[in-house]
């Protein structure tokens, strides 16, 4: 990057700066998912980063991080760990979203600084990827303000590998070892950006040859870094029975107006990007490759029941692919053997950089203007609309509510919503997308209490159970939100009888059950209940309470509970613990049968006489689970060996 690029870099940042004092602050988020993103690095930082450790405070117990990209709680977990306790997990979490909201807008400057040897025809694409919500899942909207960090981080990577690979491309050069570590890196953060990376690095293979020699060295790369990160891919391949696919959304859109300008574009740049260098090649066929790609996750894999990767989280590859493209249209792509290189040395140089200001302020400007569309870019924060953790447990005295939990008999916690409303009596104060926090899933780390339900769409069994009434296989295809206050356990809240209630809170353990003043005329299982009994609680929460004690698996050990239990006339008895193939069960040393109950929870099976029994629950990892550290590690030190070499070479 040259000193001319140091200035435009410098209005990008504070520009990312003064955004995030207004909206982001020093202290964590409270809107939407952020209380749930936080527990994931809460439970990384306080049991382990194994993703098959066992949390046994969300959904009756689930391996949070084996079905969920840890790579953002992995990094929040460093970050805290490098401060020496310095800083706490909150102020840990809160940084690592400062850098998720940043790293778009600064590797797309990096890598189109690069290509286009210009940092004013650099900003307005930097400008773009930093401002795009437009409804994807990586962008202000998404991957801010709502939450879903780990989306715009590894969004925010594929800039970054494209800038790696420009030597790669251009010269006669062997694919740097980094970029295997740079492609686990996003596979770990989220794998709905690994198509994006897969394609970038195909085409820059396939522009230049020998072809089929740097094909195989792409697939090598791309084999290492699957390699590596096989301590969480392998488990989660073998394992992916004991998941639900979250297949919620939309299908993807292409953005309206400013979509199909970015298209535009993007013809343009690949009209122009002829003899302007093989990197700029690279970048204008990347966005018709992963358009390509989408659809046909979107018509052929989608609708043969592949749902595990929808195109609506796909489309995000693509438009950082128009993004870069488009830039390169609107400023012109500049290379070694290109047109515009050539007049650039031909010209004054003062009187070409003051047309490179020209150009990258008119882009901006442009962009500006098209922020007049409401939803397709975040220019600037409504300090309403990004409350902080702190104001919301003011606003809604969540300090009285976790009280109130602490003190309840023991037993999880059942939330009859995933999500507590921040806004009342405004108009659409009733639809599920009104403003909202999944701020009970910190229950756990606030009022010591496992849960069930008070959370976001979640991809295991039990919480299929809760949202549409069975723990069987199939996509989990509605939002959490939509079910709030409407349905419970696959029913009308209304129609939910007090008997079915009893028996679905008996096999999960629910000594509480918390719901919202909203939801009073619906709770008819509740409000002539035997077993429950309505107690005094703050607004706007009611609280009701088992009259009876329920007995959970106790902790005695890392990896070991011990429960009593007593046997049913088959002898199958719940564990009251969710299933997951890594349980073993004994009586007195002797191992017992288990199973996967139809609930989705564990069962043992009791022999001999219906006395209660101590049953000790262990909890370790299996053959994919070793077999996956090793891959891992074998592949760490094969790549530290390449890179030895490559450094000796160099």
């Amino acid at each position: 990057m040259t000193r001319d690029s140091l200035f435009p870099l410098a209005l990008l940042v504070a520009y990312g700066l003064a955004f995030g004092m207004a909206a982001l602050g020093a202290s964590p988020l409270g809107f939407d998912d952020h209380p749930g993103q936080l527990y994931r690095l809460w439970h990384v930082v306080t049991r382990g980063p194994a993703p098959w450790a066992w949390n046994p405070d969300w959904w009756a117990g689930y391996p949070e991080l084996q079905f969920y990209p840890p790579g953002f709680a992995y990094a929040g977990a460093l970050l805290q760990r490098a401060s020496v306790n310095a800083l706490s997990v909150s102020a840990a979490y809160q940084a690592l979203v400062w850098i998720a909201y940043l790293a778009p807008g600064l590797t797309t400057f990096l890598a189109l600084a690069r290509l286009l040897r210009s940092g004013w025809l650099a900003l307005p694409g930097a400008f773009v990827a930093l401002t795009l919500s437009a409804g994807t899942t990586s962008g202000v909207e998404g991957g801010v303000h709502i939450g879903m960090i780990g989306a715009r981080l590894a969004w925010a990577l594929v800039p970054l590998l494209l800038l790696l690979l420009v030597p790669w491309i251009e010269e006669d050069r062997q694919l740097p070892s980094s970029a295997a570590l740079l492609v686990a890196a996003i596979l770990l953060t989220h794998p709905a950006a690994m198509p994006a990376a897969v394609t970038l690095i195909a085409v820059g293979a396939l522009v230049r040859p020998p072809r089929g020699a740097r094909l195989g060295s792409a697939l090598a790369a791309l084999g290492l870094a699957t390699a590596m990160t096989a301590f969480w891919t392998l488990p989660l391949v073998l394992r992916l029975e004991h998941t639900r696919a979250l297949a919620w959304g939309d299908p993807p859109g292409v953005g309206g107006g400013f979509g199909a300008s970015l298209a535009l574009l993007a013809l343009i740049g690949l009209a122009r990007a002829r003899g302007a260098g093989r990197s700029a090649f690279v970048v204008v066929l990347f966005p018709w490759a992963m358009a390509l790609v989408t659809l046909v996750d979107r018509f052929a894999l989608e609708p043969l029941g592949v749902r595990w990767l929808p195109a609506n989280r796909l489309a995000d590859g693509a438009w950082i692919a128009f993004i870069l493209a488009a830039a390169l249209g609107w400023s012109g792509a500049r290379g070694t053997n290109g047109h515009t290189a050539r007049r650039a040395d031909a010209e004054p140089r003062s009187r070409f950089q003051r047309r490179e200001v020209l150009v990258g302020l008119a882009g901006v400007l442009l962009v500006v203007l098209f922020s007049l569309r409401p939803g397709t870019l975040t220019l600037w924060p409504r300090a309403a609309d990004w409350p902080s953790l702190s104001s919301v447990e003011r606003g809604l005295r969540l300090g009285d509510l976790w009280t109130a939990l602490r003190e309840a008999p023991p037993g999880r916690v059942l939330f009859v919503r995933s999500a507590v409303p921040l806004v009342y009596g405004a108009p659409g104060a009733t639809e599920w997308y009104r403003p909202h926090t999944h701020v009970t899933a910190l229950a756990p780390v606030f009022a010591g209490r496992a849960i069930v339900h008070g959370t976001f769409t979640h991809p295991s069994p039990i919480a299929a159970l809760i949202y549409r009434g069975d723990a069987g296989p199939g996509p989990i295809t509605r939002l959490a939100e939509q079910l709030d206050g409407r349905s419970l356990f696959g029913r009308p809240l209304e129609s939910l009888d007090p008997e079915t209630f009893n028996g679905y809170a008996e096999r999960l353990g629910i000594s509480v059950v918390v719901a919202l003043d909203e939801d009073a005329s619906r709770l008819r299982a509740l409000d002539d209940n035997r077993v429950f009994a309505k107690r005094a609680s703050p607004a706007p929460f009611l609280i009701y309470v088992r009259r009876a004690a329920v007995v959970l698996p106790r902790a005695v050990a890392p990896g070991r509970w011990t429960i009593t239990l007593q046997a049913d006339r088959d002898g199958w008895v719940s564990a009251r613990t969710a299933y997951y193939p890594l349980w073993r069960a004994r009586v007195q040393g002797e191992p017992l049968a288990t199973r996967r109950g139809d609930l989705g929870d564990l069962e043992v099976r009791l022999s001999g006489s219906g006395s209660p029994r101590a049953v000790d629950l262990a909890y370790g990892p299996g053959t994919p689970e070793i077999a996956g550290i090793v891959v891992s590690v074998v592949g760490g030190v094969v790549w530290l060996v390449l890179s030895g070499r490559r450094r000796k070479l160099a």
